[in-house]
């Protein structure tokens, strides 16, 4: 078959047909996996007071929410075995990533077992739904990470923070709760509800930036409720308690009801979230669908209105004839030229949406290139230095601060370091 200008640009509008198709796929599973997250912190936080009252509080709301998680990770094994299709175009690390998860959802019955039993604490248990969550985190990760288009890919990074400031939030209602619970608290426990607190600003920071103005503004207004007043009361008298004193357990209620509700709050932005990447993604399938039918059409037209061009070039160079002016290329002087200037016009038109796409995805690359850097030179620091993911975070932040640096910068700087000279620049206060 002879290649033609009408097959390479009918190709390329098939091809975006078939990638939004596929990234509409992804949007599927990223809303499924947000759904199996959010059962399990419910779970997470209901152990985790199971466990520190010693079976005698949270029965009930841990085994509701096991039964609700069940019938999500069956959906999810479900989707996850779908990426295996050549056509899906799922990479290799994105495979790597769903067999990470997928060992991690099969420990699970182990996990619950021992909870059941009461052979782990509360803290062992927060932190094994912990891992199971950022599992589940880094492979929605990869699927924003993996979106080529700005507006979807704007959506999606949003999606990625909330879901990242929701874990913190649903990990310091976890870390809250055994502390109360059990009417003390200790200085790692207090570290660690900073370090959480701070986690969801930074987080959510980036959720508000990416995200529609009707969800960012209902998020800011819900910072204005009677029940944040009340959350910010609570952490104060977690994170202000001299280490071994003794909490009031009264307050262990009131603690999960207020962190329960920042958290659903968070939920229903999820959802809206997942809702309006839907949207996007039949909206961008719709447009490319109609792009598809309008190239066809018009390149069919192309066809049986053969431009009229060689003739006159030929009557412009006939002696015999009078000379006519000197054709111009998509000059418009009848249907058939019209239609080499609407072809010419699509192709500018494509052209230029793909440059925009660009600039537009180049932002929500460099969102997501941050967090990815903090989260390697964090992960460099705990390896090289032994420190805890709370102490790794607080030396790139008080390195930033006192050289007045991005923590971007020194990030990339950590990465680049040899482990002595960065140990001797981290005091020795960090490594717990």
């Amino acid at each position: 078959m002879q290649l033609t200008v009408s097959h390479l640009v009918l190709r390329a509008k098939q091809l975006d047909l078939e990638a939004v198709q596929h990234l509409a796929g992804r949007v599927e599973l990223a809303g499924v996996i947000g759904q199996l997250i959010h059962t399990l912190q419910t779970e997470r936080g209901a152990s985790s007071i199971y466990l520190a009252s010693g079976g005698q509080r949270f029965a009930a709301e841990r085994q509701a929410a096991v039964d609700e998680a069940r019938p999500i990770e069956a959906t999810l094994r479900t989707l996850l075995a779908t990426q295996l299709a050549p056509a899906q175009g799922a990479t290799a690390r994105m495979l790597s990533l769903m067999a990470w998860v997928l060992l991690d959802l099969d420990a699970l019955a182990d996990l619950r077992q021992r909870i059941d039993q009461h052979t782990l604490t509360a803290h062992d248990a927060v932190a094994a739904f912990s891992r199971v969550i950022a599992g589940l985190l880094e492979l929605i990760f990869h699927v924003a990470d993996a979106a080529l288009h700005p507006e979807v890919s704007r959506l999606l990074v949003a999606f990625v923070h909330l879901l990242q400031g929701k874990e913190a939030a649903g990990q310091e209602r976890a870390v809250g709760a055994p502390m109360f619970a059990s009417g003390s608290c200790s200085e790692a426990q207090q570290q660690r509800i900073v370090h959480l607190i701070d986690a969801q600003e930074r987080s959510l920071q980036v959720f508000e930036e990416f995200a529609e103005a009707a969800l960012r503004a209902r998020w800011q207004q819900h910072q204005l409720t009677p029940k944040v007043a009340h959350l910010e009361r609570l952490r104060r008298t977690l994170c202000t308690a001299k280490p071994g004193a003794s909490l009031d357990k009264a307050l262990s209620d009131s603690w999960f009801e207020v962190t329960s509700e920042r958290i659903k709050e968070m939920w229903q932005l999820q959802n809206e979230l997942v809702q309006c990447l839907r949207q996007s993604c039949e909206a961008r399938i719709h447009a490319t669908q109609q792009d598809l039918l309008d190239s066809e059409g018009l390149l069919r037209q192309l066809r049986d209105n053969p431009p009229p061009h060689t003739n006159a070039v030929d009557r412009f160079f006939n002696a015999t004839e009078q000379p006519e002016a000197a054709p111009v290329l998509g000059a418009i002087s009848d249907g058939s030229d019209a239609t080499m200037s609407s072809l010419v016009g699509l192709l500018e038109t494509q052209s230029a949406r793909l440059a925009s796409m660009e600039v537009e995805l180049d932002a929500a690359r460099r969102a997501l290139h941050e967090r990815k850097v903090i989260e390697r030179a964090k992960g460099a620091l705990m390896s090289r230095l032994g420190l805890t993911e709370e102490a790794a975070f607080r030396a790139l932040q008080k390195t930033s601060m006192d050289h007045n640096r991005r923590l971007l910068d020194v990030a990339e700087a950590t990465l680049s370091l040899p482990d002595l000279a960065f140990a001797a620049q981290t005091p020795k206060t960090h490594q717990n």
